[in-house]
C-alpha cells in the first residue's frame, strides 16, 4: 500500500470521475476556509464553524511532501493536521507541511495558530501567492484516508482532495485539502 496519494495537475485531468459535488470544491482557488464559512453560514448553521486541531508537531514530512516543497528528505518541518467543521459536521481535513525556514519573518504566525484557520491568515497577507495546485484521490485503507477519517464512522467511499503550495516572502508552504463525506454542496455566492 502506498503512503501518498498519486498527485495530478488540475489543468491536465478531464474531471470525468470526480463526483460533480466536490469538483467545485477541489477547482476552486479563492479560501477554503472563506467557502466552508459561506456554506456553514447558508446552512443555517447554529453551532457555526469552527477548527478541530488534531496535532501540531516537528516531524519528517513524507517523500512526496518533501519534494514537492523542494527540501531534503528526512528535514524536520511543522506539521499541522487539522478538521474544518460546521455544527460539528466534519467538511474537511487538512495537513499542513511548514519548513522551519517558513516560520521566521513574515511567516512567524504561522507556527502559532492553534485553532485559527491557516487560510484566514494566508488569504489575508497580500504577500502570500498560492502557486501549483494538484489533485489526488484516496480509497479507504490509505494513509491519508485513514488519518481524514480517525474517530469519524467509517466510510466505504475514495475521498478526492487537493494540494497547494503557498510563498509567503520568498518562503514555501505545502497545504493538503481532503473533502470528507459531510461537505455540503458548493456555495454559489
Amino acid at each position: 500500500m502506498r503512503n501518498e496519494p498519486r498527485w495530478f495537475a488540475s489543468q491536465r485531468h478531464t474531471h470525468q470521475d470526480i463526483p460533480a459535488r466536490v469538483l467545485p470544491w477541489l477547482l476552486d482557488r479563492r479560501s477554503l476556509t472563506a467557502r466552508v464559512l459561506r456554506a456553514c453560514a447558508l446552512g443555517g448553521a447554529e453551532g457555526g464553524f469552527r477548527v478541530e486541531l488534531l496535532g501540531q508537531w516537528r516531524g519528517r514530512p513524507l517523500p512526496g511532501e518533501a519534494r514537492f516543497l523542494r527540501i531534503p528528505t528526512g528535514h524536520h518541518a511543522l506539521i499541522r493536521e487539522v478538521r474544518l467543521l460546521c455544527d460539528d459536521r466534519r467538511w474537511v481535513y487538512a495537513r499542513s507541511v511548514i519548513p522551519f525556514a517558513t516560520l521566521h519573518g513574515a511567516g512567524r504566525k504561522l507556527g502559532h495558530l492553534g485553532t485559527r484557520p491557516l487560510g484566514a491568515v494566508l488569504f489575508a497577507d497580500r504577500r502570500v501567492r498560492r502557486t501549483a495546485v494538484e489533485l489526488a484521490r484516496v480509497a479507504p485503507g490509505h494513509l491519508i484516508h485513514r488519518h481524514a477519517m480517525a474517530g469519524l464512522d467509517a466510510s466505504d467511499g475514495a475521498l478526492w482532495g487537493r494540494r497547494s503550495l503557498f510563498e509567503i516572502a520568498g518562503a514555501s508552504l505545502l497545504v493538503s485539502e481532503w473533502f470528507l463525506p459531510d461537505l455540503p454542496e458548493f456555495p454559489k455566492t
